[in-house]
């Protein structure tokens, strides 16, 4: 027994090595993924009211361009996460960024609105994968800050919806929008282009035993961040670890509570809803929903509602995509500079507060945010609202983001963010409906009220969920 070399967990060996130079790199990339899908969500606001004037479309049509999209994510979801545990992070993250960056150029010279259409859809299966990403670089982060960390890493997603609306205030009145799709699909070809330089996850090459390749991986680290890995090996039998546990584990392997090796779909989602699993697989996808719901909705509520109070109070019967541009670029580019005070407060309470209690705290206030507006404001004020309510709502958002993958094992973790995010793509689905179709016939009370208790039934969800992550290593 004295003879047997000591052995170390990737936790530990993370913990040993640091955050340093190697993972702001795997940051950087990262976060250009992120950075992406939020243009590409952003695009959205300017892309319908754009289209509807050139080609003369229905309101329904333009919420179709919307709602494609999500469609789209919710497929991408599930595959890419599937594709991430069965084949590799990294071969998760190349195919969702060749599809995006393909897709979206080829939006930008579609003849017409049917090829509009499924160019967007096939854009919103690239975009489901954003998640194998964060993923990837939660997996590289030690434990004791990775909630700070991953929301730092959320900082770029709203570093890309400022970035958009900047850059759809300067280019639409100028170019048009062919030329906002085109400039929105350029950050998923930086991704192809620095590919080669990516490692894979050690977690991953771990619970496929490949245990060497996890050390090159981990030696790479030490070299970059000049640190070094604890004495002895990387262990090649995983612990068990009771989910309630804080222990450390080892993640050669799938953790014996859940099963071998994920080999199929169906097997996949029978671990999600495993009886160790189940009641937070469920909640998980109603707050998603929820989340997806509120977040998508603000974003376009900031453009519907712009000019619309005056519209649906008098007889004017003018098309309503004649409002005030520049009025709709400003209030846009405001309520998304609202997810910056989001995102810090975030970062703040994330690991001092807790996920759980940052979550509905925020959700809970959203609302009221948001609750004023079931009668129609002056336009100061629906921006100031809407800017609170896009605050609360990016911070929850995000802090789910990192939630989700703490809940669950390496060996379906990326497919279990997958399948939440696949059930907060349905809530983009159809807050299109909600924030173009109410609001352009005037029932902007109903599609509040609607918001609102999606969004409420959200943060109840939070409050039901049974385990909190801060400072627990991630599960094998």
């Amino acid at each position: 027994m004295g003879d047997e070399a000591y052995t170390y967990t990737v936790d530990e060996a993370l913990l040993s090595l640091g955050f340093g130079k190697f993972q702001t790199l795997v940051l950087a990339y990262a976060g250009i993924s992120w950075l992406s899908e939020a243009m590409e969500i952003m695009l959205l606001s300017f892309v319908g009211p754009s289209v509807r004037t050139e080609w003369g479309i229905s309101d329904k049509q333009e919420s179709l361009i919307s709602s494609v999209v999500f469609a789209g994510m919710m497929i991408g979801a599930f595959t890419w996460g599937y594709v991430s545990d069965n084949y590799g992070r990294r071969m998760g993250f190349l195919f969702t960024a060749l599809i995006t960056s393909l897709a979206g150029f080829g939006s930008a010279i579609a003849p017409n609105y049917i090829c509009l259409v499924a160019l967007r859809f096939i854009v919103g299966v690239g975009l489901g994968g954003g998640h194998v990403l964060a993923t990837w670089f939660l997996e590289f982060v030690p434990s004791p800050n990775r909630g700070t960390w991953m929301i730092i890493f959320t900082f770029f997603w709203t570093v890309g919806t400022i970035l958009q609306a900047a850059v759809a205030w300067v280019v639409m009145p100028l170019f048009g929008w062919r030329w906002l799709v085109a400039l929105s699909s350029l950050p998923s070809f930086l991704l192809l282009l620095f590919f080669n330089t990516t490692p894979e996850s050690p977690r991953y090459l771990c619970k496929g035993d490949k245990t060497d390749e996890a050390m090159l991986v981990l030696t790479r680290i030490a070299l970059m961040n000049d640190s070094s890995l604890p004495p002895g090996v990387l262990g090649s039998h995983s612990l068990q670890e009771d989910h309630a546990s804080s222990s450390n584990v080892n993640l050669s392997e799938s953790s014996p509570l859940l099963g071998t090796k994920t080999r199929n779909g169906l097997k996949v989602f029978l671990t999600l809803l495993s009886p160790k699993l189940v009641r937070s697989t469920l909640l998980l996808w109603l707050v998603f929903f929820g989340n997806a719901f509120g977040y998508y909705g603000v974003v376009l509520l900031a453009s519907e509602l712009s000019g619309r109070s005056s519209k649906c109070n008098s007889n004017l019967t003018r098309p309503s995509h004649l409002k005030d541009d520049a009025s709709l670029y400003r209030d846009v580019f405001l309520t998304s500079v609202a997810e910056v005070p989001g995102l810090l407060l975030a970062a703040l309470a994330v690991d001092k507060v807790g996920r759980k209690a940052s979550m509905y705290v925020m959700l809970f206030t959203c609302c009221a945010f948001l609750a004023p507006l079931v009668w129609p404001q002056k336009e100061v004020v629906t921006t100031a609202l809407l800017f609170g309510a896009r605050a609360c709502v990016t911070g929850s958002f995000n802090i789910v983001y990192i939630y989700t993958p703490e809940v669950y094992p390496t060996s379906v973790r990326s497919t279990g963010l997958g399948v939440a995010s696949a059930m907060g793509r349905i809530g983009g689905m159809l807050c299109p409906i909600v924030a173009v179709s109410l609001v352009e016939n005037c029932q902007q009370t109903e599609a509040i009220l609607l918001f609102d208790l999606v969004i409420f039934v959200a943060g109840v969800a939070t409050t039901l969920f049974s385990l909190e992550t801060k400072g627990r290593d991630l599960i094998a």
